[in-house]
């Protein structure tokens, strides 16, 4: 189950199609989105197949796998509370990839899923829908009816889906009876709901009367006010495509105009700020899981990077630059060593700058100058960086700002007893001479 409530996700999903009142369901195509959705107040989403394919750059042709599919889902699932409801074009297969389908999408809490009575690999049917062949009847009723036996939550439904346009083969043709009502007829069982293409649903709506809830998809009857919805009966709308056609038309503008005017100030306004990523990636939950979980040792933790000087060894690499914004793998120095100490629960942490002094490009770092690195030293720097401290008692780590090293170095520093500890690489004159793993030290400040 995604509910908080103990709910599970298809009984979720069927209360709302056995509403009493018309319910609306929004398209989301990743975990951002479906948590903009849920937090914009839909009941639930619709996983659509148009918008995830797009959203991979691929047609919706199938040409994105089903397992895919199904990892999409998952970080949608987990980024939200309410049902999701996928469109599952054809099944991805036969009936007995249909029932694996099932077997999936329940361990990945999704309430329903939508079948079309198309042939595999099926064809958006906005393109050419009139002329799209149907799948046999027969082996349709089969695969809806191995999804069924396939479930263990027998609360969710599954749902064939009806073009009315290429069910008669030709859009021009009226489609009403007696082919659609035949072969939903066909596929009904205990609890099974056809979901609608717009074209001609009115009509269709009619002649199938309440014989169980219809869903209707009006993507291209955006002028039809909503209340005609209400009048015949239908029991869910679903806005299909527009959560994505929205991002393109917001990333298309943003795109044209950076290249136009070079500079981020044009479209600063424009955008969300960062701390509203930060916020739908729930960054503060794993803030409270570190102090929740790290070890208490590092609390009282603070690490010195001396990085004044240029760093000759570093050779031309520093020319241009401070030796900490040397990259390693495609990755700054300073990024490296802030993520290792990051890694144990260490933020507390202070850069000594000197030579190129460069703006931050790490968050909640503190930053001293010693601008007399030319002809002090290290020790000056280390002077200057525990004198911001302004007498403050702690445990001090003192790295370079040119070696690199894994997070168990200042994990095991943070575990030691003694006054003064120094971490030496017994093998430092084997390293390339452009690499300094000369020297690691913590202790504590009086």
């Amino acid at each position: 189950m995604n509910s908080t409530s103990g709910t599970t996700a298809s009984r979720q999903f069927k209360k709302l199609l056995l509403s009493e009142q018309l319910e609306f369901i929004c398209e989301a195509h990743n975990g951002v989105s479906a948590k903009i959705v849920q937090e914009a107040g839909f009941p639930g989403i619709w996983a659509s197949g148009l918008s995830i394919s797009a959203h991979f750059g691929v047609r919706d042709n199938n040409e994105a796998s089903w397992t895919q599919v199904l990892e999409n889902l998952e970080f949608m699932s987990d980024a939200t509370t309410i049902p999701i409801f996928l469109d599952g074009d054809t099944g991805y297969g036969n009936f007995n990839n249909m029932q694996r389908l099932v077997r999936k999408l329940e361990q990945r809490h999704i309430a329903a899923v939508c079948i079309e009575d198309k042939l595999f690999p099926k064809t958006n049917s906005f393109i050419n829908g009139g002329a799209q062949p149907l799948a046999d009847m027969q082996e349709f009723c089969g695969k809806i009816k191995a999804g069924k036996d396939a479930q263990t939550d027998r609360d969710s439904p599954l749902l064939p889906e009806w073009r009315p346009s290429s069910a008669a083969g030709d859009s021009r043709k009226p489609c009403v009876e007696p082919k659609p009502i035949i072969r939903l007829e066909r596929t009904a069982s205990s609890f099974i709901a056809p979901c609608l293409c717009p074209m001609k649903s009115f009509l269709f709506k009619q002649e199938w009367g309440n014989r169980c809830p219809v869903v209707i998809v009006p993507t291209k009857y955006y002028a039809t006010p909503t209340d005609v919805f209400r009048q015949h009966g239908f029991s869910m709308v679903i806005w299909a495509n527009h959560m994505l056609r929205a991002a393109v038309t917001a990333m298309q503008k943003t795109a044209r105009t950076l290249k136009k005017h070079e500079h981020l100030l044009s479209i600063e306004d424009k955008v969300v700020p960062v701390s509203e990523i930060f916020r739908l990636q729930n960054a503060a939950e794993l803030q409270e899981a570190e102090d929740r979980y790290l070890p208490r040792y590092t609390e009282d933790t603070c690490a010195i990077v001396l990085a004044a000087s240029r760093g000759y060894e570093l050779g031309e690499l520093t020319e241009h630059q401070p030796k900490t914004m040397v990259n390693i793998q495609g990755t700054p120095i300073l990024s490296h060593i802030v993520d290792a100490y990051n890694a144990v629960g260490i933020k507390d942490i202070i850069v000594v700058r000197g030579y190129k002094k460069r703006p931050s490009i790490c968050p909640n770092l503190t930053y001293v100058d010693n601008n007399d690195f030319a002809e002090t030293g290290e020790l000056d720097s280390l002077l200057k960086a525990l004198q911001s401290r302004n007498g403050h008692l702690q445990t001090t780590i003192i790295s370079y700002g040119d070696v690199l090293f894994n997070k168990y170095i200042p994990q095991s520093l943070c575990q030691e007893k003694d006054n003064c500890v120094i971490f030496i690489d017994s093998n430092w004159k084997a390293q390339p001479s452009y690499i300094r793993l000369d020297g690691f030290a913590e202790c504590t400040i009086p």
